[in-house]
């Protein structure tokens, strides 16, 4: 609440916002490149409205976000690490306009998929959860990476990110439960084994929970990996059933990735004084492949399923 005043409106469309619309929102800062086709993936999904928080970019995301009829878009210039990495601008904007909506909350190198969803939008998605009387729907973020090395082949906007980075790792996963705020707190795939491989333990959570039917005494608490109150934290059977998950696509790993590694870490906007992002550059340089024996291609959501990634749950 108190960092309110720092995200201000750019080109506001909320009034186009009705009743029912699954709304998302997002804080992106020098995206160019990969807005079209996470707009055409998003739209194709059902999302109603868009809500962007720039964070002082210097490339054409801006202008192109401001030119967008299912567009809303806010600027902060202040700092992102202080803004808890964006999250309290997407929390105000939560709480001034999500409530009473199901809201998706990603980034934009995250593509959402779920069982069905070629073949059905989110609204049966949040419709069948509201049926159900749950509040809130997971997705485990999926590394996804090329078979080369990560600059090899260039990365156009508006193309489709998978048709370059369609690989990922079907295991190597460990998982253990949050104590305090009771969701699942999942590491491991290539980010683990290539960049955290003597610290494991500091590897990046995969574990989020990013489609939540919103309401004004929600929030985020770190990205989001986990949310208040904890009840919506709770998206998994512990009695050896299984429950509805998705997966987000995490296409980090293109070729625009190089310099946006070298720009972060330079930054020191990121979690840890960007200590990911210094990991990261230091496999770059000695032009690391992600790519391995186990390594997978991704083919479609019953794929995942057959892995264990995510679950249909009893939505048949």
């Amino acid at each position: 609440m108190r960092r309110r005043n720092q995200v201000r409106p750019v080109k506001l469309r909320i009034k186009k916002i009705r009743p029912g619309d699954i709304l998302c929102f997002v804080t992106q800062r020098n995206e160019y490149a990969r807005l079209p086709y996470f707009l055409q993936h998003y739209r194709k999904l059902g999302i109603n409205h868009f809500l962007f928080v720039d964070n002082a970019s210097d490339d054409e995301s801006a202008a192109f976000l401001k030119a967008q009829p299912d567009v809303s878009l806010w600027r902060a210039t202040a700092s992102y690490k202080a803004a808890r990495f964006g999250m309290d601008w997407l929390n105000w904007l939560l709480f001034r306009h999500g409530s009473g909506h199901w809201c998706l909350t990603v980034d934009p190198d995250e593509l959402l998929v779920y069982p069905h969803w070629e073949t059905r939008p989110l609204q049966a998605l949040t419709d069948w959860l509201d049926a159900g009387g749950q509040k809130s729907f997971p997705a485990m973020l999926l590394d996804m990476y090329p078979r080369g090395r990560i600059g090899d082949e260039p990365y156009r906007a508006g193309q489709n990110p998978l048709d370059i980075a369609h690989y990922f790792d079907p295991a190597n996963y460990m998982i253990h439960k949050n104590g305090q705020y009771g969701n699942l707190w999942i590491q491991g795939g290539p980010r683990a084994r290539s960049f955290f491989g003597r610290t494991p333990e500091l590897a990046p959570a995969l574990n989020k929970v990013p489609l939540i039917r919103w309401q004004r005494r929600y929030a985020y608490i770190s990205s989001t990996h986990m949310a208040l109150p904890r009840g919506l934290n709770l998206v998994y059977d512990e009695n050896g059933g299984e429950r509805i998950s998705g997966a987000l696509l995490h296409t980090k790993f293109l070729s625009t990735f190089i310099e946006k590694s070298s720009e972060e870490m330079e930054r020191g906007e990121h979690y840890a004084n960007s200590q990911e992002y210094r990991a990261y550059s230091a496999g770059l340089q000695d032009n690391m492949t992600l790519f391995n024996a186990e390594s997978r291609s991704y083919e479609d959501w019953q794929q995942l399923q057959d892995l264990g990634l995510i679950s249909q749950g009893n939505w048949a």
